[in-house]
């Protein structure tokens, strides 16, 4: 099983085209936002916008598995990072609604983020089964559970990836720990790690 590297992500074309100055023009006093209300996601993405070089890919990673991927300055390019109001917590709160899960991204970047605990906080509140820690190595030598500094991670699965069916096509693992786990779709349909030989 592998984590997820940077240097692995960075090697894959994004098809993302997005201009960071947008982000910073658009909506900055919205007191309200259109959201779609039949939208749902397979994933909410927390992650740190100090990893923005390497979220699209980690996003189209993901969705290349067949999972649909939800990132907020991705998916709802109205957003104010900048702005930490009402209209912003209220979209993000109707996406965690919409979203199977929340992957949280950690990363050396992500104890710096005011949104991701908050995220994790709320997600943990209406889906608590339903929330993996997706670790961001900067170097992905072998396998270690190093990312679990910040103490409350510990209490979550986690996600890495293993090669499956002769070694071709990739899938997500949830992992409680290195013997006990489940694959990722089936975690989605309410089933928990269990223990293998």
């Amino acid at each position: 099983m592998a984590l997820f590297s940077y240097s692995e992500l960075s090697r894959i074309p994004s098809n993302e085209a997005f201009d960071s100055s947008l982000n910073s023009t658009i909506i900055k006093n919205a007191t309200s936002v259109s959201v779609h209300q039949n939208d749902k996601f397979d994933i909410f993405l927390s992650h740190s916008y100090s990893d923005k070089d390497i979220i699209p890919q980690l996003k189209k990673q993901l969705e290349s598995l067949g999972y649909s991927v939800y990132v907020d300055w991705i998916t709802d390019r109205f957003l104010s990072r900048e702005q930490v109001n009402k209209a912003t917590a209220e979209v993000l709160q109707k996406r965690m609604k919409q979203s199977k899960c929340l992957l949280f991204a950690t990363s050396e970047n992500s104890t710096n983020s005011k949104w991701m605990p908050w995220e994790l906080g709320y997600f943990d509140g209406i889906k608590s089964k339903m929330v993996g820690i997706l670790p961001l190595k900067k170097d992905n030598n072998g396998f270690n559970e190093d990312f679990r500094g910040q103490e409350y991670l510990g209490l979550y699965f986690y996600i890495d990836k293993a090669k499956i069916s002769g070694g071709i096509k990739e899938a997500l693992f949830v992992n409680e720990n290195s013997k006990k786990y489940v694959r990722f779709d089936s975690w989605l349909m309410g089933n928990q790690p269990t223990q293998r030989n």
